[in-house]
């Protein structure tokens, strides 16, 4: 009964706890009516429904009040201050949706639902945490609150009494262990030369994205490639990949074509200090790596300053804010302008793609600051 017990924990990670919930909804709506299912306005509704029940009107992490944003595979209702570590853990890890800028699947309020609410992960994910341990609050500042949740969530460490946990080696860990110790025989000096152990960086790079305060979110809607660069024998299967700091997030693959339309929109965090955002496009192979396409960088620290300029604006029509002047040996294929629209502070750009023969990429930004 332990050991059972024992290898459901272990193969309880966020992104299997996600599966699995996700398909037991599946299981149990399968003989049911779906003809709601796909109405963003009933998933609406519910996922209303749940933010309304008393523990989900605070943040499960710091507790916050009014949370709006959901870590969806623990189903966990935060606030934009959490969410902005939740998405440094990596979509395999935490897949951070907002309750009011995206649109909710059906599916994805299900498993929300299925989990259970705050009160329900709190009790799973902090069943032993210690009396004398600091949870975080709304003042923890950026490193204590990401310390606090990646203990909670990634590294699960107050899911089993620690007085019964006890290091586990993976398979075939012993062998490993005695090879190094065999290959330790044959001198003193030979391991000091191999290639260091990468975990080191992967450390490091955790602690620096922990470090990181974010002040706000930018949402990225790829448009359209135009003339791209042929990387197969007549055309190219594109994807974009975008990077904004230590994040990164890439779109769907278009098959065998040098005009792709992706109409996909990819949100990022935005740190500080506020990096340039990164656009790389890529030929998907299937049997080598993945071939250059092209690639653009783009200052959106002036957007952020309008964003904050106007945030608060009563402005209702259309307006334009600043532009951007294109030319010959300008990233910009054609003028780019700044604008409110609908209340939104947003950017159309056309890029000229760089270090490649041809090709342009239009996107569109809208930059959402913190206060919001």
């Amino acid at each position: 009964m332990e050991e059972n017990s024992l290898l459901h924990f272990l193969d309880d990670t966020p992104s299997s706890h996600y599966r699995k919930t996700c398909d037991g909804y599946a299981s149990q709506n399968d003989g049911d009516d779906h003809s709601d299912s796909s109405d963003p306005a009933n998933a609406r509704e519910r996922l209303e429904h749940l933010l309304n029940q008393p523990a989900n009107k605070f943040c499960a992490d710091c507790g916050t009040p009014d949370p709006k944003w959901a870590a969806l595979p623990f189903g966990a209702f935060i606030c934009i201050k959490c969410s902005g570590t939740h998405r440094s853990l990596g979509v395999h890890i935490s897949k951070v949706i907002s309750v009011n800028l995206d649109e909710w699947t059906d599916e994805e309020v299900n498993c929300l639902a299925n989990s259970g609410g705050n009160a329900t992960v709190n009790t799973r994910y902090e069943a032993f945490l210690p009396e004398n341990y600091k949870k975080a609050r709304q003042d923890f500042a950026t490193e204590e609150r990401a310390s606090f949740i990646r203990k909670k969530y990634e590294l699960q460490q107050f899911v089993t009494d620690p007085q019964f946990s006890c290091p586990l080696r993976k398979p075939g860990a012993d062998k490993h262990h005695n090879q190094q110790h065999a290959g330790s025989r044959h001198g003193t000096f030979r391991n000091s030369w191999r290639k260091k152990d990468p975990d080191h960086k992967i450390v490091k790079k955790m602690m620096d994205v922990a470090m990181v305060e974010f002040v706000g979110l930018i949402k990225v809607d790829i448009i359209r490639g135009t003339n791209l660069a042929v990387r197969d024998v007549m055309s190219s299967d594109p994807y974009v990949m975008i990077i904004l700091g230590h994040q990164s997030m890439k779109t769907k693959v278009i098959k065998s074509t040098l005009n792709p339309i992706w109409n996909e929109r990819l949100m990022l965090s935005i740190p500080h200090p506020v990096p340039p955002l990164k656009l790389q496009v890529f030929d998907k192979d299937t049997f080598s790596s993945d071939d250059r396409m092209g690639e653009a960088e783009v200052d959106i620290q002036p957007l952020i300053s309008a964003a904050r300029e106007y945030q608060n604006s009563i402005i209702t029509e259309s307006a334009q804010i600043c532009t951007f002047l294109a030319s010959e040996n300008s990233i910009l294929a054609k003028d780019s302008v700044i604008s409110i629209v609908d209340g939104k502070v947003e950017q159309e750009i056309v890029l000229r793609l760089q270090n490649v023969e041809h090709g342009e990429l239009e996107i569109k930004l809208e930059c959402v600051p913190l206060s919001q």
